[in-house]
Order: structure tokens, then C-alpha cells, then sequence
């Protein structure tokens, strides 16, 4: 039997490999995918095959996951329950997407992954293996008793590394795990898991790797200007970037200034709350700075009817469901909604805020004319809101006059002076 399992080089997956060779008699490949975790990347063919793996594979995915994965989720400003900007639920289709390829290319059996039981990724992963590869066996082995039995806990789990000799960055004295990619860092489990604990202390903020505290971030702001072509960002003060690029500077200014933190408890797809804390500093300034763009150049019924079917995108990402058709419809209608999102926006970034100080687009709908309340000549005459306004309160005036309704109560004691 083969087996390609995703590997990270973290504590769930160093353990994996020795035990999914010596459980299942099987030819372990890993396999891990570069979507811009840079140093976290060092070493890992050598660690794997350290602990028991045939071969590796480091695929280099980190321009298309920005192109073709973040970039049409940030024209859909898909974010999950007001706050979370699915930097991991983003990234575990495309993972998965490779995982494949390379199960493909080694004529192997099955794919494995290190998702636990109680998370959202292990739905991730396999409803993209169901999507895209059907015939492949899918090994979970935190859902499995013998599995579960071996490794109760994470103390279990680091003790094996430590006994096999085997880095890993999670310990007793920092006993919480971190996922990394272009787009953001998440941290959870262990002492993050009580949601009063303070992440944001002197002597526990060491924790965050892409942000400075706002407190310590610079005491002068800094101003940036974005260019925006149907709806993706393209330049950063007046350079042209790819999409891989435009995060890598905006993460570089963003965490500077202290931008883009969130701690959260989020509802998981299978049933519980969890608590997370993340770090996206490129990607708050970028959906920040796409919605000024928008809110000049987009109609507004077509702004409003987009807004409704975010919240359903966003959840369709965070669960898994790339590769849904429901999804694939979705996106359509958000990339046309798109086509009019060209133009400049002016942000200053100052410990922790995002503030625009300037929109401008070829393509906008704002009419100074119109907007001016200086009495200049314009398509808009004041006039005609008479008979405007009459009509939106027919079925007002039609409901009070006609039915059973309550008397208006007035609290507040009338002074005649």
C-alpha cells in the first residue's frame, strides 16, 4: 500500500508518518505545499524522511493561491461571521488540489491527513479528495480509536517527538498550534483554548509573528496607495504587483503598523465553538481598500444584492466547499459584479486602523453635481422628491388608516413653552 499524507513538519504529522507506515504496512510519500510560509519550509524532506517517509514532495503553490484562490475570494469580500478572513479554510482546497496530483503521479492507494476529529479541516480535505479524486481511500487517523488510544493528548504527542528526536515547535511552554500561509497565521488549541486567556500580554504577545503590538507600532502613519482592475488590486504605490506579490508587500506594511489582528470564537462546521486568534495584516488592508473602490464604482441595487449572498459564500468557503457547484455559481456572479471595481484608493495605516483618506476610478458613479448640496445645476431635481417620497408612504399611510394598530404612545413629557 501507498500512502500520501500531508505533511507540515508540525507535531500532529511528525507522528503521523512512522505510525500510518507501521499501522497500515504501507510506503509513506509526503507531501507538503509552499503557500508563502517561507522559513517554516526549511528541512522538511530530511525531517520526513527522518521519521520514516520514502520520499517528499515540496510543490510550489504560492502564486496560484494567490491568483486563483485569495484573489476570487476577496472579489466575493467573503468574511466568516463578521471577523474571520478564512486564510486557513482558504488555502486546504488547493492543498488537497495537490495532494491529489502527487497521490496521481506516485500510483498511490490513498491520501492521509493530520486534520483532528473535533476540526474543520478534516471536512476540508475530504470534500475536496470527494470532489475531485472519488476513488482514492481517505485515511483519518484522528478518527480512529486505535489512533486516539496512542495519542490522547498533545503532551503524548510532543513526549513521542521528543523521544524520537524529532523538532517540533509546539512544547509544554508554548503548548498551542500555528497554521502559516501567504495570507495569514491562526493560532489555537492548548492554553488559547480558555477564551479569557490574554494573547496580548508582554509576556505572551512573542506569540505573534506577522504583527507588531499597536502599541508599539510607529508613532508617525503611513500612507499607501492601491490600484484596482476589475475588482483585484494590481498596484501598490504605483508599482505594478502580481497578486503574490501585492500580499507580500501589504503583509510587510500592514504588520508594521500593527494591522490586521483578530481573536475570535467562531462556530465550527462540526457543531462546537472554537476560539482563534489570527493574524492577517496584507489581507485587511486589501479587502479594506476594495470596498472604498466599490463603494464609488458599483450600482447600488447590485451592491446590495452582492452584499446578501456574501455571508453564504463565506460560509460555503469555511466548510469546505470550494469545489461545490453552489460555490462555482457564486463566483460567476461576483467576478461580473467586479467589472466596473477599477480605481485608486489612499489609505494611512496607524497603529492597529486602516483609514482611507481618498477613492478616485475612470469607471465612477459619484456625481459631485448630483452629491452637491450647493444648489449646481444637475440630472437631480429636489423637486421631484416630493412625489417620491408620497408614493413610498402610500402603504404606510394605507396601513395606519386601515387596520387595528396600536395608539402611539408618547414617553417623553411635552413642555409647551
Amino acid at each position: 500500500m501507498k500512502i500520501v499524507l500531508a505533511y507540515s513538519g508540525g507535531l500532529d504529522t511528525s507522528v503521523l508518518v512512522n505510525w500510518l507506515k507501521d499501522h497500515f504496512d504501507a510506503e509513506i510519500i509526503t507531501f507538503a505545499a509552499d503557500i508563502g510560509q517561507e522559513e517554516e519550509l526549511d528541512g522538511l524532506a530530511e525531517k520526513a524522511k527522518k521519521t520514516g517517509a520514502s520520499a517528499h514532495y515540496t510543490v510550489d503553490l504560492t502564486d496560484e493561491f494567490a491568483a486563483d484562490f485569495i484573489y476570487p475570494m476577496m472579489r466575493a469580500n467573503a468574511v466568516y461571521e463578521g471577523q474571520y478572513y478564512l486564510g486557513t479554510s482558504i488555502a486546504r482546497p488547493l492543498i488537497a488540489k495537490a495532494q491529489i496530483a502527487v497521490a496521481r503521479a506516485e500510483g498511490a492507494d490513498a491520501v492521509a491527513h493530520g486534520a483532528t476529529g473535533k476540526g474543520n479541516d478534516q471536512v476540508r480535505f475530504e470534500l475536496t479528495y470527494a470532489a475531485l479524486a472519488p476513488d482514492l481511500e481517505v485515511i483519518s487517523p484522528w478518527r480512529m480509536d486505535v489512533f486516539r488510544k496512542a495519542f490522547p493528548g498533545r503532551s503524548e504527542m510532543i513526549e513521542y517527538c521528543r523521544r524520537e528526536g524529532v523538532p517540533v515547535e509546539a512544547s509544554a511552554k508554548k503548548p498551542y498550534s500555528m497554521d502559516r500561509n501567504l495570507l495569514h497565521i491562526s493560532y489555537e488549541a492548548g492554553i488559547l483554548e480558555d477564551p479569557w486567556f490574554d494573547p496580548t500580554t508582554p509576556e505572551n504577545r512573542g506569540m505573534f509573528k506577522l504583527t507588531v503590538d499597536p502599541s508599539e507600532a510607529p508613532e508617525e502613519a503611513e500612507y499607501v496607495e492601491l490600484e484596482f482592475e476589475r475588482g483585484d488590486c494590481t498596484s501598490v504605490n504605483g508599482k505594478r504587483v502580481d497578486p503574490a506579490e501585492a500580499l507580500r508587500v501589504l503583509n510587510r506594511l500592514a504588520g508594521k503598523h500593527g494591522i490586521g489582528r483578530v481573536d475570535l470564537v467562531e462556530n465550527r462546521f462540526v457543531g462546537m465553538k472554537s476560539r482563534g486568534v489570527y493574524e492577517t495584516p496584507g489581507g485587511t488592508i486589501l479587502l479594506h481598500a476594495r470596498k472604498q473602490v466599490e463603494s464609488i464604482t458599483l450600482d447600488r441595487d447590485l451592491e446590495h444584492l452582492r452584499d446578501g449572498l456574501i455571508p453564504k459564500y463565506a460560509e460555503l468557503v469555511y466548510n469546505g466547499f470550494w469545489y461545490a457547484p453552489e460555490r462555482e455559481a457564486l463566483q460567476a456572479f461576483f467576478d461580473k459584479s467586479q467589472e466596473s471595481v477599477t480605481g485608486t484608493v489612499r489609505l494611512k495605516l496607524y497603529k492597529g486602523n486602516v483609514i482611507t483618506v481618498g477613492r478616485k476610478s475612470p469607471l465612477s458613479l459619484y456625481d459631485e453635481n448630483v452629491a452637491s448640496m450647493e444648489g449646481v445645476a444637475s440630472d437631480y431635481n429636489p423637486d421631484d422628491a416630493t412625489g417620491f417620497i408620497h408614493l413610498q408612504g402610500l402603504r404606510l399611510r394605507a396601513r395606519r388608516r386601515r387596520q387595528e394598530l396600536p395608539a402611539i404612545d408618547f414617553e417623553t413629557k411635552l413642555t409647551r413653552e
